[in-house]
């Protein structure tokens, strides 16, 4: 993995993304909740393809503004840039934008993960 390779995923916006169909509003425009988890599902697809079979990432920080709204039928382009890499920490600037300019970005970190030893650790929680 190197700093400052990007990644890119455009989606148009449906009835299912709006805040009010969400609960987390009472407007029918792009959710704020959907906007982050575009943003983080690009920066998953920013480095899994480098990762070993078996790993993965998982969020461990996101924070981001939402400063424009965007309607129903309008094309929302995330894009995820990797700003650094700490050990096990990935750090990313993310960034969406609607066909009619910038609608919200931030900083978002990841954790780097063995995927069978996370569900173990997960799953044990249910043992106490």
């Amino acid at each position: 993995m190197e700093i400052g390779k990007t990644y890119t995923i455009t989606r148009t916006v449906s009835k299912e993304m709006q805040a009010s169909y969400l609960g987390s509003g009472r407007v029918n425009v792009y959710a704020t909740a959907m906007m982050i988890a575009l943003m983080e599902e690009t920066a998953v697809a920013c480095v899994q393809d480098e990762l070993p079979e078996g790993d993965t990432t998982v969020g461990t920080l996101v924070n981001v503004t939402h400063v424009a709204a965007t309607p129903v039928g309008m094309n929302v382009t995330a894009t995820a840039t990797l700003t650094a890499i700490d050990g096990r920490k990935l750090s990313f600037h993310i960034k969406a934008e609607d066909e009619c300019g910038l609608i919200g970005e931030g900083e978002h970190e990841r954790a780097l993960i063995h995927t069978d030893r996370f569900h173990e650790k997960t799953q044990a929680k249910l043992k106490k």
